[in-house]
């Protein structure tokens, strides 16, 4: 377009006027100038992309990316109209068109801070952070002043998983704007990944000092505050967050896994449907929501929780594993091992982790269960600081033993350990429990209690919390039952709490940590010749490594076998062991039992209606009447002990034996049959029957296993021997001799104390 000599003239100084009203914020007398010459001139490129300036200023972006888009098609040579646009469209969260015009702009005009600031931030946005990093420190080489760019720096730090790197950049940031905010918020969050849980809910609060209404920085507190397990706490703060703004996701998700934390799955299921109603791709929500379901073993609804969420983020080895296992536990056999093929291609090619225990329920060979177990430790559990107290010395020169669990409860380490307990030897060692489980209100509960010296509640306390009072209460050695087992506080010892740390009985393989010092077992689950594959020493107790209760009592009124759904004069077998213990080999073998011996009948502990629908399934396709299948209903410990006298051969599993329900059955007079397995998990059945003097129990095939169980069903006089020898070396034999168990297992404790006190390093050895 031409113009007289006046009209440009007008032009010149209308816009000169607009600019000045314009850099004066007189924004709306700016916005009536540059319309005016629009009005006169529509084709006015600079009143064109200021105007859109303007709309930015005023938050009308989609006005903004029109006026400017206008401007560009008279002259696109423009880098600041270009650099303009890409900030516009940023805040339309049409982050890959404005990556585009900000890398339009710097191809004319490399040196240009405001349009790299912007290319960083909207890849920063889209995840690609490497990217962005590399575009922010070009920022700050030519401003290093540049407050937002060391913000936004330390959040592509932060997500590349170099949080020290992180923290620094927002201390460079609040260096240069105290008390940002967005900065506080930013190295709140950094802080909570670092484990740094209080100086992260300082950072918090002085963000909520002065808006005591944030909601998402009240979110941040309240998943600090669980992180901490202060979970009361935490659910008051998303309490807050959800009076404030009753439809944040985010808010509801934490909840959730608070209320989770503490064994309120109901609640927690209930907090998670309330963020997926107002987000339905909420992928952490329904990952989550899938775990709470496994805990209370409604594991088909926890597949399609996790399905839905691997439809949105389809390379989650983690969730993909949980999947595997949650199909294994309603024996979808083909479903099971096919996902897990697609775990083991995604582990091999160090692509994510899986929780270690489902390495264990699938019999992964012990070389490959380290390799993927200490993958999964460096990933989780990264180096901690040693807790800020002085290790206290008893002056009583007795060993402090700190058993730590979740499982202080009716619960089967709490079964196994509870006479344990209360036999240690009080002259020479003092005992401590660190709970950080349910209360579950039950008598078992109140004499494990009864049975420490010293009791500490942690389930309120952050784990770098409890290793400071265990130091500070002196614990010697600190042994965990838990292991990977759910409801585990691995983190605790993650700190290094006490000078000697040991993981028993709970989790039958290698912890993989480097933190864990030995593992305490016995000749047949942890032999010698295998101790490449275990980070921990072994130490092998003389006859079992598995504690046992010489006083549970056994249900003086069982049922009858036709009160429990069981044949009057049929053989029966049996297994109490979970769902996901049984596998295909294992159930191909009790098939064939069942067809070569006439009315007999296999009896299985109850599980989800999926399993047995599955289980019955399965028998029809091997050719036997799925009505063959007993399925047995959970009942109290003492009623379950006595309903064992009612079967004839408790069958083991494997590559998973039986543990506590083999060890049960023994108790109550149930011969078991094993075969031995080539991991700790499938070993246990060898120990408990060399253990009570029923070596020929143990098989080494499974054809042997079958074999012999054929013989013991056919021959009830082979059977009766079995049973008499039972019955006579309960009270002779080792298995069930609590106090000789107790004086073994105290001679490790202070064969690795001693080491300890002569500053020798931990090392393998045996109790005699």
């Amino acid at each position: 377009m031409s113009f007289t000599d006046p009209q440009q003239i007008e032009i010149v100084s209308r816009l000169k006027l607009a600019i000045e009203l314009h850099q004066r914020s007189q924004i709306a007398d700016a916005e009536r100038e540059y319309c005016e010459i629009l009005r006169r001139f529509p084709a006015q490129f600079d009143a064109l992309q200021l105007l859109g300036t303007v709309k930015i200023q005023q938050g009308k972006f989609e006005e903004a990316a029109d006026l400017i888009s206008r401007a560009l098609q008279i002259n696109p040579g423009s880098a600041r109209a270009l650099s303009n646009l890409g900030h516009a469209l940023a805040c339309l969260d049409r982050d890959e068109e404005a990556v585009d015009s900000f890398e339009r702009a710097l191809r004319l005009q490399s040196e240009y801070p405001q349009a790299r600031q912007g290319l960083a931030t909207s890849l920063l946005k889209l995840g690609r952070y490497e990217a962005a990093l590399t575009n922010f420190d070009w920022v700050l080489s030519r401003q290093p002043t540049h407050a937002d760019a060391h913000t936004r720096r330390g959040v592509a730090l932060a997500h590349l998983g170099r949080e020290s790197e992180a923290l620094d950049a927002f201390d460079r940031a609040l260096g240069l704007r105290p008390g940002d905010p967005e900065i506080l918020n930013g190295r709140g969050n950094v802080l909570r990944s670092l484990h740094r849980y209080e100086e992260a809910l300082a950072s918090f609060d002085a963000v909520l000092a002065r808006n005591p209404h944030s909601p998402g920085v009240l979110c941040n507190r309240g998943a600090t505050l669980s992180d901490l397990h202060r979970t009361n706490e935490a659910i008051a703060c998303f309490d807050r967050v959800l009076a404030i703004k009753p439809d944040l996701a985010e808010a509801h998700y934490n909840r959730g896994n608070a209320l989770r934390n503490v064994g309120r799955i109901d609640d927690a299921l209930a907090s998670y449907d309330r963020a997926l109603a107002v987000d339905p791709n909420y992928v952490d929500a329904l990952l989550n929501r899938g775990s709470a379901l496994q805990i209370v073993f409604r594991f088909e609804e926890a597949i399609a929780s996790y399905e839905r969420a691997l439809a949105i983020r389809p390379d989650d080895t983690f969730t993909i594993g949980q999947s595997a296992f949650c199909h294994l536990s309603i024996n979808d056999w083909d479903k099971a091992y096919a996902v897990k093929r697609s775990v083991d291609e995604r582990l091999d090619a160090d692509r994510g982790d899986v929780e270690p225990g489902i390495l264990v329920a699938f019999g992964d060979a012990p070389a490959t269960q380290l390799a993927r177990t200490q993958a999964y430790v460096r990933r989780r559990f990264r180096a901690k600081s040693t807790p800020n107290a002085v290790h206290a010395q008893n002056a009583s020169g007795k060993i402090r033993l700190g058993y730590l669990s979740s499982d202080f409860r009716q619960h089967a380490t709490s079964f196994l350990m509870a006479e344990l307990l209360g036999l240690h030897d009080r002259n020479r060692f003092e005992v401590v429990g660190v709970s950080f489980g349910p209360d579950d209100g039950s008598a078992l509960r109140t004499r494990v209690l009864n049975a420490f010296d010293r009791f500490l509640d942690a389930r309120a306390i952050g784990d770098d919390q409890v290793a400071a009072q265990m130091v500070h209460m002196g614990i010697d050695i600190a042994i965990d039952l838990n292991g990977y087992i759910g409801g585990n506080r691995m983190g605790i010892l993650a700190h290094r709490p006490a000078p000697i740390q040991v993981s028993y009985l709970g989790y039958p393989a290698t912890t993989g940590a480097p933190f864990i010092d030995y593992v305490i077992g016995d000749r047949f689950v942890t032999p010698f010749d295998e101790a490449e594959f275990f980070t921990e020493r072994i130490v092998q107790l003389p006859d079992c490594y598995q504690a046992n209760d010489s006083t549970r009592a056994i249900g003086l009124n069982g049922p009858t076998r036709a009160q429990a759904g069981l044949p009057e004069d049929g053989f029966v077998f049996c297994c109490f062991n979970n769902n996901y213990k049984i596998t295909p080999p294992i159930f191909d073998v009790w098939m064939r039992l069942l067809g070569a011996v006439d009315k007999s009948v296999l009896w299985l502990l109850v599980g989800e209606d999926m399993a047995q629908r599955n289980l019955r399934a399965a028998a029809c396709h091997r050719g036997i009447d799925p009505d063959r299948l007993v399925f047995a209903e959970r009942v109290s410990p003492d009623e379950h002990l006595a309903r064992n006298s009612l079967a004839d051969l408790f069958l083991d599993t494997l590559p998973y034996n039986a543990h506590t329900t083999a060890s049960e059955a023994l108790w109550a007079g149930l011969p078991v049959i094993t075969c031995l397995g080539t991991t700790f998990a499938g070993r246990v059945g060898a120990s408990l029957l060399q253990a009570v003097g029923l070596p020929d129990m143990v098989t080494r095939t499974l054809e042997e296993y079958e074999g012999l169980a054929l013989k013991l069903a056919r021959d009830p006089l082979m059977l009766g021997t079995v049973k008499s020898r039972l019955q006579s070396n309960r009270s002779t034999h080792p298995l069930f001799d609590s106090k000789r168990f107790a004086r073994q297992i105290e001679a490790a404790y202070q064969t690795m104390w001693e080491r300890h006190q002569r500053g020798d390093p931990p090392e393998s050895f045996s109790i005699q």
